[in-house]
């Protein structure tokens, strides 16, 4: 049988209005993009990825740390409303038409996510190739249990769940689980045919706390620079 083509694609806009520069802030060694890359240069499952960027500067930022970045995003892939689907279909195409490659799965890694690690991208394309799934993605436990949520209808706080009154202490209830966001992995069809990142059938593969922060704010940026200097950060030391 012959093995899978796994295509991976660093998704890397220059613009970021709640956290300006984000892609190119530096945690460490090396910047949050650079993390990106470093972690798709340590997973031994990835047959070739790329960054997809709108900005020279990012584009300049990810050779320097090895990565191939074969164009920039045409306009209208690059504003603050793009969908990320396109974004990958439009790397994907790209792959097609300039290497005559169709991939078979296709690995998104956001530099938001600056402790991936090679591991977890290894983990969660086997756990897909193992299952037969359509798609598969990086999980963490959820930090607050939704059964406790509420919607606010003007000030009067509506349950989310009306059973969840049941489960007095959050340790009674059963675990839910968010998207760490870190590793998605998808099969060609999901993504070129039915616009979708995650497909029906859709495993998860469980991350810590600190493999799976997600940087969006200022708050989370400050966070993970507490995580890397406690070292609780899992990756390599050239990456500390």
């Amino acid at each position: 049988m012959t093995a899978p083509y796994v295509f991976g694609i660093i998704p890397a806009r220059g613009g970021s209005k709640r956290l300006p520069g984000k892609n190119l802030r530096v945690l460490g060694r090396m910047s949050l993009l650079g993390h990106a890359v470093a972690s798709a240069c340590e997973a031994s499952t990835l047959d070739r990825f790329i960054v997809s960027t709108d900005s020279a500067e990012i584009a300049d930022e990810a050779r320097r740390h090895g990565a191939e970045v074969p164009f920039l995003r045409p306009p209208e892939l690059a504003t603050d409303d793009a969908a990320m689907v396109p974004v990958l279909q439009h790397a994907v195409s790209w792959l097609e038409a300039t290497a005559g490659i169709r991939p078979d799965l296709v690995v998104t890694l956001q530099p938001a996510s600056p402790f991936r690690t090679g591991t977890d991208i290894d983990r969660t394309v086997r756990k897909l190739l193992e299952t037969g799934a359509d798609s598969a993605q990086t999980v963490t436990e959820a930090a607050y249990h939704p059964f406790f949520m509420s919607a606010l209808d003007g000030d009067r706080a509506i349950p989310l769940f009306p059973d969840g009154h049941k489960f007095v202490r959050r340790q009674d209830a059963p675990p839910v689980y968010q998207p760490s966001g870190a590793v998605y992995v998808t099969r060609y069809h999901v993504l070129m045919k039915q616009g979708r990142v995650l497909g029906e059938d859709n495993r998860a593969v469980v991350t810590g706390f600190e493999a799976s922060v997600n940087i969006d704010t200022e708050w989370d940026f400050l966070l993970a620079q507490l995580i890397l200097r406690e070292g609780r950060a899992a990756v390599p030391p050239a990456r500390q």
